[in-house]
């Protein structure tokens, strides 16, 4: 199982949000190349990339941020956030991007995401972030009146590589992962899901560990990681003994 951390792109910054929130920004890092380095160094082995700003206007906004941070990393990267065409998503896995996330168009454009696995196989995440059950989407402006299971069967046999589930009420305020949705969200599809949104502690990870479901393939983690609640040595050793 494999805990990301999350680098989150605001303005060329390292932030973080609370509920999505663009004016309850945290500036935790100047530099999220530097931040990416540390994060390396610390152990971890898989880096989650957002451009916030990318999300909200629908193209990659923080793409030099993003280019600093792959020249800086020996670790595989996912990205999200404003990857709404198979010119974007081509652009930035020849950059060296491991895996795109695709969120918005995945609901707006599903014949998008099937396309793309097809081109880039093993390569296509779908986030899918949740409110109150329902898909949001427009970097959470807007919510769907579909269901995350609902949009998660569209792409059973798509080929994607994982989802990403985040619970929006939980995203940045430490409350907690949603493991009972993430878990059944899990057991219900085939498909590999990454559980998103309010990890607070090393009490999450054992969440995650003893929930022993086999279709859960990590967590991501943000805040909990920036104001030192959860320490990276701690969680990457029980995550590794546990395997």
């Amino acid at each position: 199982m494999i805990l990301f951390p999350a680098i989150d792109l605001k303005d060329g910054q390292c932030v973080r949000l609370i509920r999505g929130l663009m004016e309850e920004a945290t500036v935790f890092n100047d530099d999220p190349a530097d931040q990416a380095r540390a994060f390396e160094k610390a152990g971890f082995e898989y880096l989650h990339l957002v451009d916030l700003n990318g999300a909200f206007e629908g193209r990659p906004v923080n793409a030099d941020a993003v280019e600093a941070i792959l020249k800086t990393i020996s670790i595989p990267a996912q990205l999200g956030g404003g990857i709404r065409d198979l010119a974007t998503i081509e652009a930035w896995l020849s950059k060296g991007i491991a895996r795109v996330i695709i969120g918005t168009a995945a609901v707006k454009n599903p014949d998008l995401v099937i396309e793309a696995c097809r081109l880039f196989p093993g390569r296509i995440a779908v986030g899918l972030d949740a409110k109150d059950g329902l898909v949001a989407t427009e970097g959470w402006a807007d919510v769907s009146e579909l269901t995350v299971l609902e949009m998660a069967n569209r792409f059973e046999n798509a080929g994607v590589a994982a989802i990403i589930y985040t619970d929006i009420e939980r995203d940045g305020v430490l409350k907690g992962l949603n493991m009972p949705a993430t878990v059944a969200l899990a057991n219900a599809i085939s498909i590999p899901v990454i559980a998103s949104g309010g990890l607070s502690s090393i009490e999450d990870i054992k969440a995650l560990i003893d929930a022993r479901c086999p279709g859960l393939e990590g967590a991501i983690s943000g805040r909990a990681l920036y104001d030192g609640r959860l320490d990276p040595a701690e969680a990457i050793k029980m995550l590794k003994d546990a395997a």
